[in-house]
């Protein structure tokens, strides 16, 4: 009876662990770590955007997909966002479509009535600089550069919390 009592705590604890890591969406990341320098291109006029010249901006980062459920919830939060956000000079949106083509994002934003701005990797550069695990994977940088928050899986980007965050930044 004591081996199946152990061996029944030991798997709500390897259960607890895993739904821990996997449930945990919200990374704080280390002060020191610096944003990756960038570059992406815009799906609608097809100029490059680089980080470099976004100096002193406040820039939200969203890796998503349209064939992506979690991003498919996410989008009505980052749509608002960005409606409020765009009257500041100092926010930058870039959406960043993950192995998807711009053609499949329009006609799905287009129904949705979705404004964002979409950028393309093409080569998944940016992606892969960023450390993107999957989709929908949100960065947020300071003015200076520096990353401060991770976001992987999809969060309500237009609850008070969240733009306030963003607002201290500004």
């Amino acid at each position: 009876m004591k081996n199946k009592t152990l061996v029944l705590a030991v798997l709500l604890l390897c259960g607890a662990a895993v739904f821990f890591f996997v449930t945990r969406r919200d990374t704080v990341v280390k002060k020191e770590d610096r944003a990756p320098s960038f570059e992406v291109k815009d799906a609608v006029t097809g100029q490059i955007v680089s980080s470099a010249v976004m100096n002193d901006k406040v820039i939200f980062v969203n890796f998503w997909a349209s064939w992506c459920q979690p991003c498919k919830e996410e989008m009505p939060s980052i749509e608002a966002l960005y409606r409020e956000m765009a009257v500041h000079k100092d926010f930058v949106m870039l959406t960043v479509l993950y192995k998807d083509s711009p053609d499949n994002a329009f006609a799905y934003m287009k129904s949705m009535g979705y404004n964002f701005p979409v950028f393309v990797d093409p080569d998944g550069n940016v992606a892969r600089d960023f450390g993107v695990t999957g989709v929908p994977e949100t960065y947020i940088i300071d003015k200076k550069g520096v990353l401060v928050k991770r976001v992987i899986g999809g969060l309500d980007w237009n609850a008070p919390d969240e733009k306030n965050m963003i607002k201290t930044l500004l």
